[in-house]
């Protein structure tokens, strides 16, 4: 009898403890006029690169090469140039459409791309484009990629970007499949949702 009070008398200590230990937890979030660090909000954050990265979508792949896309934004007051881009699945280049001996072809982007002071670059298929290259796995629809920009000043930014399924354009970043390496006229240049 007497281990089953003892017993008893524990549990009611420890429950009290508990208790109190939750009340203290409690007034020490209240107001005691100090403010903890935070980390900065997604705003303070913007402000502090004036570089971002608006609608990124990567074209769903299973092998060989894709594409990321989306709208550079610069909301600074000097032009930043992206001189290179990585990711975890494939060696990646700057690329670009241009026109050569009468055909539209795709080919690195000489000198970077640049995205005015104050301005957008668009990156979608049939124009500039950041080329993924010998994926090492395959691109799913909803996968989300890592990319890291590399500035001409030697600065970085990351951004996310959701892989989704597109065939609007019908066209291909593989230059043996025999498909058309530009978008046809009138074709919807969005991915899938």
């Amino acid at each position: 009898m007497l281990n089953s009070a003892t017993s008893g008398a524990r549990r009611r200590a420890t429950m009290l403890a508990v208790a109190l230990l939750a009340a203290l937890a409690v007034a020490g979030c209240g107001g005691s006029g100090e403010t903890p660090e935070a980390a900065p909000s997604p705003s303070a954050t913007a402000d502090a690169n004036p570089f971002t990265v608006r609608d990124p979508w990567v074209k769903a792949a299973d092998k060989g090469m894709t594409a990321a896309f989306g709208t550079l934004v610069n909301s600074g007051d000097s032009d930043l140039t992206i001189v290179s881009v990585s990711t975890s699945v494939s060696p990646m280049e700057i690329h670009e459409m241009a026109m050569k001996d009468g055909k539209m072809v795709m080919q690195p982007k000489t000198g970077g791309l640049i995205v005015k002071a104050g301005g957008t670059h668009v990156l979608e298929p049939g124009g500039d484009h950041l080329m993924m290259m010998e994926l090492s796995k395959p691109v799913r629809a909803g996968d989300e990629l890592t990319f890291t920009l590399t500035f001409a000043d030697g600065k970085t930014a990351e951004f996310t970007a959701v892989a989704k399924p597109f065939t609007g354009a019908e066209e291909s970043y593989d230059p043996d499949s025999g498909m058309p390496m530009s978008p046809a006229p009138g074709m919807t240049m969005s991915p899938a949702p």
